[in-house]
């Protein structure tokens, strides 16, 4: 156990020490999603709604959680997902989760607005490390982006589907957060009452766009901003996926897809990973929760590429709900950040012994010695679990081995 679980055993208790450490504008950024943020209630409703019916009197043993993925063994069936300008969340937040994956043997995805460039982070996560590609729209940029993130050492290409343009974040907005973000006495109080924070903060230095300096020629964060909304987003299209399959040679994830005639174009085009996300409610407040439609693309997908799964996992049992739906594979963006905003480092590495933790201990609950046991619960599924697409909140179905709660609206 690790020696501060007896005090935070929980990610939820996690979350209640970030919150006060943490500026309340920054932690706006961080948990909001947008508009009136119900995307980001459906998916942890959705996710709590899916009931797993055990399988008891099978005697002793100890759940085996390693997998594969991409062609790449794993201490874990889940990883980090990406969060742009988690920097200024926690100072270093992209190095603290690298060494993390790297120690657990679990992959730690950079994002191409991160705080940190991959040329740090890459040796840091070792052989762990995944990419999260914002689109340029100057392929040279794109080209020289890409060049670096292989010689940095990441082996994993994760394209973003799901932001067409930056979405409108009011709950940042209302806690006085201002993209390029201002020194206003405002902000200022709010420093001063988070003072860990504060202090980390003035030893790294103020938030900034790293990976993006090199094409910007500045390192001023009011500058890079109106630079990355020129030139980054907006231009991805099944033509721009193609170029990008054909430019990386490693496994390609397309990120943010939702509807299953996406899912199976891409896997048309050359993708060797389907992840299922709705941007963790922070795009498109009309989003159905991603988990509702993951069934769909999993029938639609058949087994000819990997499918994981974001949006809403909090806990080792969410981890097993989502495998147990259809996910190969797991990520989780909030929760580790919840884990370096409360702790640090200690914090990033107390995230990974709880979700293992609860995600044996649900697995011992459910009768489940290995990850295939779970998977083996959708094995018995039928083909009315597809109605997820068209009915976002299905009626029980007690013969897959889970079960969604029927929506109380009726």
């Amino acid at each position: 156990m690790h020696p501060r679980e007896q005090d935070y055993p929980a990610i939820a208790d996690l979350r209640t020490r970030a919150r006060r450490r943490v500026p309340r504008s920054i932690w706006a950024f961080l948990e909001g999603g947008t508009g009136d943020d119900q995307c980001v209630q459906r998916n942890l409703e959705s996710l709590a709604h899916i009931t797993l019916l055990p399988r008891l009197l099978k005697g002793k043993f100890e759940p085996v959680i390693e997998t594969t993925v991409f062609g790449q063994s794993y201490n874990a069936p889940f990883g980090v997902a990406p969060v742009g300008l988690s920097g200024a969340i926690w100072p270093q937040a992209e190095c603290l989760l690298a060494k993390t994956a790297a120690k657990y043997r679990i992959p730690y995805t950079l994002s191409t607005l991160a705080g940190e460039t991959p040329e740090t982070v890459g040796p840091l996560a070792g052989d762990m490390g995944w990419f999260q590609l914002y689109p340029p729209r100057d392929l040279k940029i794109r080209e020289d982006l890409l060049h670096r993130v292989k010689d940095s050492g990441f082996r994993v290409m994760v394209v973003t589907a799901d932001v067409p343009m930056p979405s409108r974040r009011e709950s940042m907005t209302r806690a006085g957060l201002k993209m390029p973000p201002i020194i206003s006495p405002a902000f200022v109080l709010q420093a001063a009452l988070c003072p860990a924070w504060t202090v980390a903060t003035l030893q790294a230095g103020l938030p900034r766009l790293k990976t993006m300096e090199k094409y910007a020629n500045t390192t001023q964060l009011s500058d890079l901003l109106p630079f990355v909304a020129r030139n980054i987003g907006g231009s991805l299209s099944w033509d721009y996926l193609k170029e990008v399959r054909d430019l990386w040679e490693g496994p390609l994830v397309v990120k943010g897809l939702l509807h299953p005639a996406d899912a199976a174009r891409a896997i048309a085009l050359g993708v060797d990973g389907i992840q299922v996300s709705n941007h963790g409610g922070r795009q498109f407040n009309g989003s159905p929760a991603a988990n509702d439609v993951l069934p769909a693309i999993v029938e639609v997908v058949k087994g000819r590429a990997e499918v994981l799964f974001d949006s809403g996992i909090r806990s080792g049992l969410d981890i097993l709900r989502a495998l147990a739906v259809g996910a190969d594979f797991v990520l989780l963006g909030r929760a580790f950040q919840y884990g370096v905003a409360a702790l640090g480092q200690a914090g990033s590495d107390l995230v990974m012994e709880i979700l293992i933790a609860d995600l044996k201990n649900n697995m011992s609950q459910t009768g489940c010695a290995s990850l295939q046991e779970i998977r083996g619960m959708r094995e018995m599924t039928n083909s009315s679990d597809t109605a997820a697409l068209s009915a976002p909140y299905p009626s029980a179905d007690f013969s897959s081995g889970f079960s969604r709660a029927e929506d109380a609206r009726g």
